[in-house]
């Protein structure tokens, strides 16, 4: 028992660590770095992408990952305890979707975006913008529900309720809208804080009122 303890506080140790380097590269991607790539010098792009952007890139799809490993075990140590519930889920599936934007689209699209491999630099740019922004869009109802899970509502939601399927539905077609259509009222920083705090709101009231 002492060791199962021990291998869960590690993990939530390592999710807590890994989880600040990604979202915050994340933030660092959205709020910083895009805005000063529209701002710079030729020289000063030029170089920014040559070895700025690369560096960022590598700790932030690796934390991606290590923060998505440590979550599965968090998640199957929560299955064995039978203490699921709807917020765990949710907060559980927006984070892999995060993570499969990560690896699946963002880093695969910016490596032609900067150079290191060819292909049509604008159009990866654009995707693996939008895709960014979905991940911010879902950033902080994904923090929402991983911690209401064992914090909010006395684990009084099961995992099939109404509720967490209509969440997920609304989560998933803003998932395809992140992979195939347009960024919406994401396109400016102000625009992806807002909307993302916005649907912290329609989620939870769909998923405690539903």
């Amino acid at each position: 028992m002492e060791m199962m303890e021990l291998v869960n506080m590690l993990a939530r140790w390592g999710h807590l660590l890994f989880g600040m380097t990604w979202i915050g590269l994340l933030y660092y991607f959205n709020f910083i770095q895009g805005g000063y790539f529209k701002a710079a010098t030729p020289e000063g792009l030029k170089d920014a992408k040559a070895k700025l952007a690369p560096e960022a890139l590598w700790w932030f799809r690796w934390g991606a990952m290590f923060t998505f490993l440590t979550g599965l075990i968090l998640l199957m140590g929560v299955a064995k305890m039978h203490v699921l519930n709807s917020y765990i889920v949710l907060g559980a599936g927006m984070g892999t979707i995060m993570f499969l934007n990560v690896w699946l689209i963002i880093w695969p699209n910016q490596k032609i975006a900067l150079g290191i491999e060819e292909g049509d630099g604008p159009a990866a740019g654009a995707k693996a913008l939008l895709a960014s922004r979905t991940n911010v869009l879902f950033s902080a109802p994904m923090a929402f529900f991983m911690l209401a899970g064992p914090h909010y509502g006395g684990y009084g939601m099961g995992t099939g309720s109404t509720g967490m399927w209509v969440a997920l539905a609304i989560v998933a077609a803003l998932e395809v809208n992140g992979i195939m259509g347009k960024q919406g009222p994401m396109t400016t920083v102000r625009g992806v804080i807002v909307s993302s705090l916005v649907l912290s709101v329609i989620l939870v009231g769909v998923v405690k009122l539903l």
